[in-house]
């Protein structure tokens, strides 16, 4: 909630209340995918930086797909207008996020040198740094597996230090991973972004 609406709840409750709950009552027969793009459209309106990473982050996590998002920021075109939708697209790519890289959207990716693959025993998990992108690499008997480093939670960069065995703990709101299936073990239910991964002349490499 920006410093504004905290100030209007605190010096008007009341009416503050009767008006929040009114945007409550307005939403209910609305799916949760449907309320978040219109929050993130909202947001875009008013440039609320922090509010539109907030929404854009509870879109993905209730199901909306990266063309979603940018066909409901498009369709509010006569609203927004453009210069809204390329701040909101600017702050998107400058929150790097898995899901709007190059191949979402059927676009050519690149493969990235990780490390050598000897580097790494069966069973062990290591964090790199690759191109300006944090990963979280296990290595399984039969298998490499390569993790955004990032918490599909807010996108906190995870570090080394927050992984414990097999479970990794984002530190800022404890959503918890296991690091050798990526999938959520505690607090959420998103799985790690997990990036496609080769072997190849004694290297290991991945895709995005």
């Amino acid at each position: 909630m920006s410093d504004a609406l905290n100030f209007l709840v605190k010096a008007r409750p009341e009416a503050m209340g009767h008006y929040l709950k009114f945007l409550k009552e307005a939403g209910r027969n609305l799916d949760p995918k449907t309320r978040n793009l219109i929050s993130v459209i909202t947001k875009v309106h008013s440039q609320t930086d922090r509010g539109f990473r907030q929404y854009l982050m509870r879109a993905l996590r209730e199901g909306c797909t990266p063309a979603e998002v940018l066909d409901a920021l498009l369709m509010a075109f006569p609203a927004l207008g453009l210069a809204r939708i390329v701040w909101a697209v600017d702050i998107i790519l400058d929150m790097d996020l898995p899901e709007f890289q190059a191949g979402a959207f059927g676009l050519p990716g690149t493969w990235h040198d990780v490390m050598g693959a000897h580097e790494l025993e069966v069973g062990a998990t290591r964090r790199v740094d690759c191109d300006g992108r944090g990963l979280f690499v296990h290595r399984a008997a039969d298998e490499y597996r390569v993790y955004d480093s990032r918490c599909p939670h807010q996108t906190t960069n995870i570090p080394h230090l927050a992984l414990q065995g097999t479970r990794l703990t984002c530190p800022k709101h404890e959503w918890a991973f296991d690091i050798t299936t990526g999938e959520c073990i505690a607090k959420g239910s998103t799985p790690l972004k997990r990036w496609q991964s080769k072997v190849e002349g004694g290297r290991l490499l991945a895709y995005w």
